[in-house]
């Protein structure tokens, strides 16, 4: 028998020391990544080995793919919405996923539930398409690399920025 055990997390304020330091200081960018790091998900008929069978998805998402509807089942990764609330506070939020736009798009809008820390993002179409991978190019969310933290679950995806 599996029990369950709920998580608490205490978020302490900021001390001012620390609240206006942060306020000084440009806000770094936190990329975030959908599929396999945020979220896990299989569309009709595909089972993912990433989540246990039988296991209900937090959303369904109906899409349409080449004039086909397709719907994804959605499983978010354990408290993931706290952790979006929290580092939201820190950084400056962006999505960059190899998905496809109307897939990404649902997701992160799902995501954000209606927050607005998941307001930038980018899709395939912002990828290279290298020996037939997506290659994530951070230079277009921000010339200055050094202000970027890339969480990919695929180092891959990032090879070109070492």
């Amino acid at each position: 028998v599996i029990q369950y055990q709920t998580v608490r997390y205490d978020v302490l304020p900021l001390s001012p020391i620390s609240r206006n330091r942060l306020n000084q200081v440009k806000r770094k960018i936190l990329v975030l990544d959908l599929d396999e790091t945020l979220i896990h998900s299989h569309h009709d008929g595909v089972l993912r080995p990433t989540v246990r069978p039988g296991t209900p998805p937090d959303f369904i998402l109906k899409v349409v793919i080449d004039k086909h509807p397709v719907r994804f089942f959605v499983h978010k990764r354990p408290h993931v919405d706290f952790f979006l609330e929290v580092v939201s506070q820190w950084y400056e939020l962006v999505v960059f996923t190899a998905s496809m736009e109307i897939y990404g798009c649902a997701v992160a809008d799902k995501l954000d539930n209606n927050r607005s820390i998941l307001n930038r993002r980018y899709y395939r179409q912002h990828c290279t398409l290298e020996l037939g991978s997506y290659i994530k190019d951070l230079s277009v969310v921000h010339s200055d690399l050094s202000s970027i933290v890339i969480l990919d679950n695929s180092p891959g995806a990032y090879r070109s920025h070492p």
